[in-house]
């Protein structure tokens, strides 16, 4: 199936080929999981079909309209996708859906509980019908377990996990900004699917792969849970800062701004203690000669620091800290980090193209200098669909 693929074209400086660019992906998905599993495998070279309902297709195309009149959360995960708008409980486009399936490589899906298997899209079913097709139930929770058939968000997920209990602060509880779950599950499951396909190449056989996003998410709760389970107890959330070492966590500065400075052992406390702060005493205090005791005594420790940071200049405490040897950071709005030198000075920022024109977006987080690696086009609601059933062998729609 290599109709409508992206053009093969000799690698810019020597870079390799796009690893992928001989799979092709078929993927019934909504949302940000599976999506994002699946925009990994399309930066990373390979075709991806996304399936569509007809008329409203993935909903998260309507979460806003500030890219050019395109929603900015669809355009972040679907890049280099080609959309067919297809009804798949409609029995007429069963032939369609059974040809797109035996020309694909992998199949990845996240639709609501039970649905996939109603129409025999689920994982199993699937590689039963084609041994070596590689595919993908990527749901909420486990398939086997007590919440199998309930509805599953990232926030719904995050908020069972543990993890927004693990944010914030002490009854203050919070959800990371990034849809951890949602980020995590999709991740794995591209992860999962490039073993695989590895695995493919000497028994060529396929797999039928579950992802479940609260198995992620518990897994990313991994020390918290550890700890917990062990002790009886729960560290308390701390913020900007950390529960499990100190000092950890964020001071003000003279000029209003807000740093991080941050230790991880004792022989950086005593760089910080000596070379920044001019605390010998702090440094040969016995009481905080371990983390374990530095934990204990953060609040005073971070009045300490505080009181040192309020005397000079964000720039000035960051420069200082680096000579020492001690993690550090300035505190950025996400406003800020759009013009985060990271991304102007590495060319982090590339135009993609779609419907409503070219729109500035993120570079995959991939080695660009290894591959030679598509930005792949945005597309619109059903845009590929003619194109894809006549290379299936099925007359367009009328």
């Amino acid at each position: 199936m290599n109709a409508g693929h992206p053009p093969e074209t000799a690698p810019r400086s020597g870079r390799k080929p796009a690893p992928l660019q001989d799979i092709t992906v078929v993927s019934f998905e909504q949302a940000v999981a599976a999506p994002y599993c699946t925009r990994i495998l399309g930066d990373l070279g390979a075709r991806v079909v996304k399936v569509e309902r007809p008329g409203t297709g993935d909903f998260t195309r309507d979460f806003d309209d500030v890219a050019n009149g395109m929603s900015s959360y669809f355009a972040w995960v679907n890049r280099g996708k080609q959309s067919l708008s297809l009804d798949i409980k409609d029995v007429s486009s069963q032939p369609a859906i059974d040809r797109l399936l035996a020309s694909a490589d992998v199949v990845v899906q996240n639709l609501a509980p039970g649905s996939a298997a109603r129409v025999g899209l689920n994982a199993a079913n699937l590689v039963e019908r084609f041994p070596s097709l590689i595919a993908v139930d990527l749901a909420g929770y486990g398939q086997d377990g007590p919440n199998a058939n309930r509805r599953a968000y990232d926030l719904l997920i995050q908020t069972e996990s543990g993890s927004c209990a693990a944010t914030g602060w002490e009854g203050q509880p919070a959800k990371p900004g990034p849809p951890m779950a949602d980020l995590g599950a999709g991740l794995t499951a591209a992860v999962q699917i490039l073993s695989a396909i590895h695995q493919r190449h000497s028994d060529g056989r396929g797999a039928a792969i579950e992802v479940s996003m609260f198995d992620v998410a518990a897994d990313f709760l991994g020390s918290a849970l550890l700890h917990a389970s062990l002790t009886g107890a729960e560290r308390p959330p701390n913020g900007m800062g950390s529960p499990v070492v100190a000092p950890y966590g964020d001071y003000p500065t003279r000029d209003g701004q807000t740093v991080v400075i941050g230790t991880t052992n004792d022989t950086e406390w005593q760089r910080l203690t000596h070379t920044l702060l001019h605390r010998p005493d702090l440094a040969d205090d016995p009481a905080l000669a371990t983390n374990d005791q530095r934990c204990r005594w953060r609040d005073r420790i971070d009045e300490e620091i505080g009181a040192w940071t309020r005397t000079l200049d964000a720039a000035e405490i960051c420069e200082l800290a680096e000579a020492a040897g001690i993690g550090n950071a300035i505190y950025r709005t996400v406003l800020d980090a759009v013009d985060h030198p990271e991304l102007t000075e590495r060319g982090r920022w590339v135009e993609s193209e779609s419907p409503v024109g070219k729109l500035r977006m993120l570079a995959p987080p991939l080695s660009r200098s290894t591959w030679d690696l598509p930005v792949g086009e945005i597309p619109s609601l059903g845009q590929h669909t003619d194109a894809i059933l006549a290379e299936l062998g099925i007359a367009p729609r009328i």
